[in-house]
């Protein structure tokens, strides 16, 4: 049977490990070809293509910084080339970062916001041509819980997690006509390698305090970017989906 994905391109942005590795894995066993990008480390993003192209897949590893609009024109450019277009946008790329709000610097807050919610921008204006050109797609961004339960020491991740799920919105409306369905997916407490950068995670979500009494995983996680990149996913646009195990009642 064909995969429900064959034929389609993802580009998917922080994809050298955890929920990005996760979710390029998924949509490659769907059938797609996918540019695995991430921001400086090639070897992790090799390891990836040679697990996506060892099971029978198509990848390509594409280092660009998302906050650099020549960089990110660049890397489109070079999935066009090896793959034909781009179909499938999956926005992952951000940077964790814990700092008391009268410790933060302009300097910190506008870094943070230039990856997660600019970068988002940038990506988009880059990639929906192409999604446009071949029909339509599906952009998917990933947000969080933070944000919505507040939490301190955040507050520069938090705006840009909300700023981003406006951004979703809006496109979402603006885009339909062109079939192109756009959402942001809102991880809750998940099972990743965190950075030293990212400090402890928030007592909030520990174990105990998460009705489900686990954390997530990015399999979980994947499989709903999977499921809205698909074929049964045209019909949810402009959403906020929750991952979190209960943590979080919308």
């Amino acid at each position: 049977m064909q995969k429900p994905l064959h034929g389609k391109v993802a580009l998917v942005t922080g994809a050298g490990r955890n929920i990005g590795r996760a979710i390029a894995h998924a949509l490659a066993q769907d059938g797609a070809a996918v540019i695995v990008n991430g921001r400086a480390d090639t070897a992790a993003l090799d390891a990836v293509v040679r697990e996506i192209t060892g099971a029978g897949g198509q990848a390509l590893a594409c280092r660009a910084d998302v906050s650099k609009p020549d960089e990110v024109a660049r890397m489109v450019e070079q999935g066009v080339a090896r793959f034909g277009g781009v179909d499938i946008l999956v926005s992952n790329a951000g940077l964790r970062r814990q700092t008391p709000f009268l410790q933060m610097s302009l300097e910190e807050w506008h870094e943070i916001l230039s990856v997660a919610l600019d970068g988002a921008f940038i990506l988009a204006r880059a990639a929906v041509p192409q999604l446009i050109a071949r029909g339509g797609g599906a952009i998917v961004a990933l947000s969080g819980v933070s944000h919505h339960v507040g939490v301190p020491n955040r507050c520069h991740v938090s705006a840009s997690k909300a700023g981003l799920e406006g951004l979703m919105r809006s496109l979402a409306v603006e885009l339909a006509p062109h079939r192109i369905t756009c959402n942001c997916v809102s991880p809750g407490a998940i099972d990743t390698v965190r950075g030293a950068a990212a400090g402890v995670l928030p007592g909030t979500f520990s174990d105990g305090g998460i009705p489900a009494g686990r954390k997530g995983t990015v399999e979980e996680i994947a499989g709903l970017v999977r499921h809205l990149a698909g074929p049964l996913g045209g019909y949810i646009t402009g959403q906020t989906l929750h991952v979190n195990g209960g943590a979080f009642l919308t």
